[in-house]
């Protein structure tokens, strides 16, 4: 029987980094079935009164990234005197940095989704990418920071997006043994293409299901075991005659096939170790 914990998610600003955080530790415990509730924007005032309350009520576990002192200090009072396990996500590495640098922390709230240049590119690599998704525009392939190549199912879009929130303009083109490339793919550097491919019976699995989920008959030609090897066997081709980096997408998180990326193309300041 799975035990049922309430994590509540406290922030001053959007909420991002401590959703992150908190699913993060709990993906460690399976046994655990986790509901999130998160509190954005929250200030030292009523709501916070009502939402410890509710923390209380619920024997909630509370992390959250509050910057403003005055803010932590009320949580953290109540949190004590109502023996109310929670976490602070931030302030601990706040403080030892400032006493390492000899610097005092501004505590303005939400300065990671600041509106600057950054914000601004990132934007930008995303309209980028939406208009260039699924071979939509073959001449955007020159223009892109990567393009992404791969069979149905081996995650093109969603890597994509994923990718574009880094700033990163990306194309993704798919590739069918009965379409023909696009002359512009074989114009691009290969240093910047990546070839995705999956396990045939992940695709094989992925697919039946997608057809169902439709009201369709899954024993089709898309789902079949044959057919699947053949896209598979065609897309190797490409990517033997490109010479790009491949990347099996089966049993690989969204984030861990970006990460990946990132590291062997050198984006974004990761490097190879």
């Amino acid at each position: 029987m799975t035990q049922k914990q309430d994590v509540f998610v406290l922030s001053d600003a959007a909420g991002e980094t401590a959703q992150r955080v908190a699913r993060a530790a709990f993906t460690q415990f399976p046994m655990l079935d986790v509901e999130y509730t998160k509190f954005p924007f929250v200030k030292n005032d009523s709501q916070l009164e009502n939402i410890l309350k509710l923390a209380k009520e619920k024997n909630a576990v509370i992390l959250h990234t509050i910057v403003s002192k005055d803010t932590i200090e009320v949580i953290n009072d109540y949190c004590q005197n109502n023996g109310i396990i929670y976490y602070d996500i931030l302030n601990p590495i706040i403080g030892t940095f400032s006493q390492m640098v000899h610097v005092d922390p501004i505590r303005k709230k939400g300065l990671t989704h600041n509106l600057d240049s950054e914000y601004f590119d990132m934007i930008s690599a995303m309209e980028f990418t939406l208009t260039n998704d699924d071979g939509k525009n073959p001449k955007g392939l020159l223009d892109a920071d990567l393009v992404l190549l791969g069979i149905s199912r081996t995650s093109k879009t969603p890597l994509s997006l994923y990718l574009a929130n880094k700033n990163i303009k990306v194309a993704n083109l798919p590739l069918v043994p009965t379409s023909s490339i696009p002359d512009e793919l074989w114009k691009v550097d290969p240093k910047k293409i990546v070839g995705l491919t999956n396990d045939k019976n992940v695709l094989l699995k992925i697919r039946r299901q997608r057809m169902i989920a439709y009201g369709l008959d899954p024993d089709t030609t898309y789902s079949a075991e044959g057919e699947i090897q053949k896209e598979l066997d065609y897309s190797n081709d490409i990517y033997n005659k490109i010479g790009c980096l491949v990347i099996n997408t089966a049993d690989r998180s969204i984030e861990e096939t970006a990460a990946l990326i990132m590291e062997q193309l050198n984006i974004n300041g990761y490097s190879k170790s």
